[in-house]
C-alpha cells in the first residue's frame, strides 16, 4: 500500500501532466496538461491501462528486492 506509481510529461524542464496511482487518474499542471488530462481521464480504457502500471513495474520490482 505504501507504493505509488507515478508517470510524468514534461517539457522545457516544467512538469504538465501527471499520472499518480494513488489518484487513480491523471492530473494537469499547465494550460496544455490540464486539456490533456482531461481527455485521458475521460477514456476509462486508457485509464485502467494506466492503474496496471502499478502492478506490473512496482509490485514486481518489489519482490526482486
Amino acid at each position: 500500500n505504501d507504493i505509488e506509481f507515478i508517470y510524468s510529461g514534461y517539457y522545457n524542464m516544467d512538469e504538465i501532466w501527471r499520472f499518480s496511482s494513488s489518484l487513480g487518474k491523471f492530473v494537469g499542471y499547465t494550460e496544455y496538461g490540464l486539456k490533456q488530462a482531461e481527455n485521458w481521464n475521460k477514456d476509462p480504457s486508457y485509464l485502467a491501462q494506466m492503474r496496471a502500471q502499478k502492478e506490473t513495474y512496482c509490485k514486481h520490482n518489489i519482490d526482486i528486492d
